[in-house]
């Protein structure tokens, strides 16, 4: 497989990627204003019990697999700019029905516009994405749209702790967060029909594959997963969710807090250094990583995650007895070089899913990293709570030091495998 040369020109992403880029920032920081509370909400602000909550988030994951797998043919046969706009429409109405939500009833419906929304956007995106940028911007804008991701989200989850801070009402302000939260998909909608390509525009459409389906539909589910290079990808992809991305959001914060006896303030204090060290470290990354070949990078970021979580075992390993500055500077800078390994993973996934799908079957490749992402997403909080919970701080940090690396086999697999077919 090819990388993208050193010396390739830096171009300008574009104003139709700027656009976008904006959408999915306000769109993200509405995600940001609910997603941590929902559970909460449901079970006991509206007081429809644990099992209203449990039936919103399995109609939600339902919904999503879905939608994910109906999305990517969709995509591929049409535009993924319709798809993703029905996703961003999906996810207003969503959203914006749990609002009024008194009944169970209203809640499973919100679940399933929810769960269709994102199954439906996140089989779309990487073609929109692709579609508003050269091809030899592909890598930064792929990073660049993982970072506004995250600042939508931490930047709405700051502004829903300020709004219901002291509400006498709590409930009456979530009515209100999430009203908000399906308005802020609108623009979204607006914008991705906007940057939809004329025709000219369009890329070249690639050569059929063999395998494809009739009529230039493209190569099926089925075909995607048994060419290998594709099937360890879509594998990297629920194992980076599984030890990685998951981890820092929910097991790491347990972690220091519970095993470590690290204050909130100062838990908050590292989640917020990662999301901060995301945005510092792009523009200083960005001419290494394009020099890096994809498969490199990719297999780069479990490696840079090992070294992260051993700072945080070195963190475990000194002790409440160490100097305040070693300690949490040491926490730091699992923050810093975690980020760091994420920018590696998202300047390299979706260019080489990209690459190795086709343009005729993006949509097919999309839906099967999102349905790995899901399912990632769904399996990694778990069992990092299991580990928590049955592990010391020491023991937790070399588990998770040890899931990563299990990530960089498959990626490192991965890189073996399409170097020795070049």
């Amino acid at each position: 497989m090819t990388a993208i040369r050193a010396t390739a020109p830096r171009t300008p992403l574009g104003r139709r990627f700027g656009l976008l880029m904006g959408a999915l920032l306000l769109s993200s920081l509405g995600n940001g204003l609910c997603f941590p509370f929902t559970s909460i909400y449901i079970s006991q602000l509206l007081g429809l019990g644990g099992r209203a909550a449990g039936g919103y988030f399995i109609a939600m994951a339902a919904a999503s697999f879905a939608a994910a797998l109906a999305g990517g043919p969709l995509a591929d046969r049409g535009s993924p700019h319709r798809v993703g706009a029905l996703g961003g429409a999906a996810l207003a109405a969503g959203y914006a029905l749990l609002a009024p939500a008194g009944s169970v009833a209203l809640v499973l419906a919100s679940g399933v516009c929810v769960g269709a929304g994102f199954g439906l956007f996140y089989a779309s995106i990487v073609g929109i994405v692709d579609t508003a940028v050269p091809e030899s911007g592909r890598r930064s804008a792929f990073a660049i749209r993982h970072i506004v991701n995250n600042a939508g989200i931490g930047l709405g989850s700051v502004a829903a702790g300020l709004a219901l801070h002291g509400a006498a009402t709590p409930v009456g302000a979530l009515r209100w967060l999430y009203l908000a939260n399906g308005l802020a998909a609108l623009p979204l909608i607006a914008v991705i029909l906007g940057v939809r390509p004329r025709r000219r525009e369009r890329h070249e459409p690639a050569e059929p594959s063999e395998g494809s389906g009739p009529s230039g539909a493209g190569p099926t589910y089925r075909t995607l997963l048994r060419a290998r290079p594709m099937a360890l990808l879509i594998l990297a992809q629920a194992l980076f969710a599984i030890v990685g991305f998951t981890q820092i959001e929910a097991t790491v914060p347990l972690l220091m807090h519970d095993r470590m006896a690290v204050t909130l303030g100062w838990v908050s204090a590292v989640v917020a250094a990662n999301s901060f060290a995301l945005i510092a470290l792009q523009p200083l990354l960005r001419r290494r990583l394009e020099r890096l070949p994809e498969t490199v990078s990719l297999a780069a970021g479990p490696v840079l995650w090992t070294g992260a979580f051993g700072c945080g075992l070195g963190a475990a390993l000194a002790g409440e007895a160490a100097p305040a500055g070693v300690r949490y500077g040491l926490l730091l800078a699992f923050a810093v070089i975690f980020a760091a390994g994420e920018l590696m993973y998202s300047s390299a996934f979706y260019p080489l899913l990209l690459r190795w799908s086709g343009e005729e079957a993006v949509g097919r490749a999309s839906a099967l990293a999102s349905l790995a992402w899901n399912l990632g997403t769904a399996s990694g909080p778990p069992i990092g709570l299991f580990v928590v919970a049955n592990a010391s701080a020491t023991g937790g940090w070399l588990a998770l030091a040890l899931g990563a690396a299990a990530a960089f086999t498959v990626a490192a697999a991965l890189h073996s495998r399409t170097t020795g077919s070049t």
